[in-house]
């Protein structure tokens, strides 16, 4: 293959600074050797010209040009200078920065050795030596709780506090709000049944449930979220911050609302016994769950009642308590909806999840997993319907103008990664159909069916899932591969997401008969795109403070044997994962002396050379923990 002009796209970077880069049409990378990467950093957009070269059988490539650097900003450890050439360095939390950055004299705001800082590039030049970089805050001091969950905030490209002038604009709506006339241009619903069901620790509800009983048998459901859009106006300051923020981030600890509190914790949000607004999605459904009518508007709601998920499951449970009647009719009704979902081919893709209990200064004292129930389900099933509907009634109207609106889209496997997972399942004893690659919705979930209960079955959903497409925003339909829905979007959480907010404009905007100009699809798909990559970065920063405190808690338990899954295998180590805190380690294979073993990539095993013994993914095994690293997040692990 010949390449003569440069390629231009997203590098790859490893934190011993080599970087890789795809090849056109091809499986294999280039990879960039320090010296060649002319500063480039992890994610960063580049142009690169081949070499014509190999090394180790890898064909090489270096960097002519950085396009466009994916950060500037890096948070890291300060340590002062021995010397009087500067204030001193940073070590920055991130790996794949793969050079600590120098602070020169005046640059370090006073930071004292041992300080959790997020710094800035100022100038560098020699990829083979430090950047020059100033420090922009001090965060705290590392290793304490505070300083790094901001910390992990901060990195991920996101402010904790909201400027003045956005604060002074909620502040208005607050006296605005009390002036105004509530049941202007909006439907009553205050006389109708309405509850909300969130987590214990909710402090913000986006949605709530109504339902009345219909003189013809059937049921009228109400699906009311909030009505962010009244108060939140495009191109308010609140409607700037919101839309650089893109959505909420949930820390093991902490919320960082989109929206100011004032907003999301109060206007906004529909706490129970207050009259609140509302964007409802009304619809008239059978026994069977089929929708046989629907109406789209603003509403003027007044919930009834705040239930927890866990409240409203043993009201369930015990078959009695306020509004069991109901809840029973929508739990009857999502499980309806949830199997005809099945049906369509929609795949499962329920996986565990930990919560952890902190004492009062942060540390984690008990780690343990979600349990999701029945009342989980029916909220789920119910938001799925009120998206759904929305996305096909929009796609219906507006077909012939090309109007803009926001979908929710996910694209089939691509079919290399199906390959490569139905290789991975065969070898733990399961089967994926597939014709080269390509299968459908129905297949896979029937896949994860077959492994429900088995020692592999959390190895499995999670290798599924990592092998889909991601789920984006656009102003394109092709329909969301995972769910079987031909049409959907995000309509239910305006407050912690804003392509919701936007999704509830262009929803009003058609009902009041508004244009949605063509020209439009530009603006929209750029804010799509935004926010596709502002929901990696908010869960990226969440799997970090995850992963953070898991190390933290494993800590205290350095030298206890557990029980553990195999999830992984290289040629450098064994992952396992410990059963109850969901925390992955490594055993090294360097370091397991009775023999020596050698990684089998087609089989995902480690099997010792002399004894035959074999170490395989999904193996349940007994380890004991050596040693655990909460700066680099790693933990190092022993078979007993």
């Amino acid at each position: 293959m010949q390449i003569m002009n440069p390629l231009e796209g997203v590098i790859r970077v490893t934190g011993k600074g080599i970087g890789y880069f795809p090849i056109p049409e091809m499986e294999e990378d280039f990879e960039v050797q320090p010296e060649n990467l002319k500063t480039a950093l992890n994610g960063d957009t580049v142009k690169v010209v081949p070499m014509g070269t190999e090394r180790f059988s890898r064909k090489q490539a270096k960097v002519v040009e950085i396009v466009r650097r994916r950060k500037t900003a890096f948070v890291g450890t300060f340590e002062k200078a021995d010397d009087t050439m500067g204030d001193g360095f940073v070590v920055p939390d991130d790996k794949r920065m793969y050079r600590d950055i120098f602070i020169p004299k005046g640059e370090s705001q006073g930071a004292e050795s041992g300080s959790k800082v997020q710094t800035e590039l100022i100038k560098w030049e020699d990829p083979l030596k430090s950047p020059h970089g100033r420090v922009l805050r001090i965060i705290g001091r590392a290793g304490e709780h505070n300083a790094e969950m901001l910390g992990i905030v901060y990195e991920s490209g996101f402010e904790v506090g909201f400027p003045p002038a956005v604060e002074k604009e909620a502040e208005a709506w607050k006296k605005k709000f009390e002036k105004e006339d509530h049941l202007k241009g909006r439907k009553d619903f205050r006389n109708t049944t309405t509850f909300t069901i969130d987590p214990v620790d909710a402090k913000d509800f986006d949605d709530a449930i109504s339902i009345k009983i219909l003189d013809n048998g059937k049921f009228e459901i109400g699906i009311h979220i909030a009505d962010v859009s009244h108060f939140v106006t495009p191109k308010s300051e609140l409607d700037h911050e919101a839309q650089k923020r893109g959505t909420s981030i949930y820390l093991v600890d902490r919320t960082i609302p989109m929206l100011p509190e004032i907003l999301s914790n109060d206007l906004c949000s529909l706490n129970a016994n207050e009259d609140k607004y509302a964007f409802s999605s009304v619809f008239v459904l059978d026994k069977e769950g089929e929708v046989s009518h629907r109406w789209f508007g603003k509403t003027l709601i007044n919930s009834d009642k705040r239930f927890t998920y866990e409240e409203a499951q043993e009201i369930l449970d015990k078959k009695s308590g306020v509004f069991y009647e109901e809840l029973k009719l929508l739990n009857e009704l999502a499980y309806k909806l949830r199997e005809e979902r099945y049906k369509m081919g929609a795949i499962d893709f329920e996986t565990e999840e930990v919560k952890f209990e902190l004492d009062d200064t942060g540390r984690p004292i008990k780690v343990f997993k979600k349990v999701r129930k029945d009342t989980h389900k029916l909220v789920e099933d119910f938001m799925l319907l009120a998206n759904r509907e929305v996305a096909t009634y929009m796609h219906a109207e507006t077909s012939n103008s090309k109007a803009a609106f926001v979908y929710r889209i996910h694209d089939a496997p691509d079919r290399e990664k199906i390959i490569n997972l139905a290789t991975f399942v065969k070898a733990l004893g399961f089967e994926l159909k597939n014709k080269e690659g390509e299968t459908t919705g129905e297949n896979i979930a029937k896949m994860l069916r077959s492994v429900e209960g088995s020692p592999a079955e959390m190895l499995i959903k999670t290798a599924s899932i990592r092998a889909m497409s991601k789920a984006v925003y656009s102003t394109s339909n092709i329909g969301h591969f995972g769910l079987a829905f031909e049409y959907y979007t995000h309509f239910t959480s305006p407050i912690r997401r804003y392509p919701d907010l936007l999704v509830h404009r262009l929803l009003q905007r058609f009902l009041d008969k508004g244009m949605i100009e063509q020209d439009e699809m530009i603006k929209y798909q750029r804010l799509s795109d935004e926010a596709s990559e502002r929901e990696i970065e908010a869960a990226d920063a969440e799997r970090t403070s995850i992963k953070y405190k898991q190390v933290e808690y494993m800590e205290t338990h350095v030298g206890e044997d557990f029980d553990a899954v195999v999830s992984g295998v290289s040629e450098w180590g064994i992952y396992v994962e410990e059963v109850n805190t969901k925390a992955e380690g490594m055993v090294r294979l360097k370091d397991m002396t009775d023999d020596y073993y050698e990684l089998n990539e087609k089989i995902y095993a480690v099997i010792g050379k002399n004894t035959g013994k074999k170490y395989s993914l999904g193996d349940r095994v007994r380890v004991k923990l050596t040693n655990a690293d909460h700066e680099r997040k790693t933990l190092d692990f022993q078979f007993i």
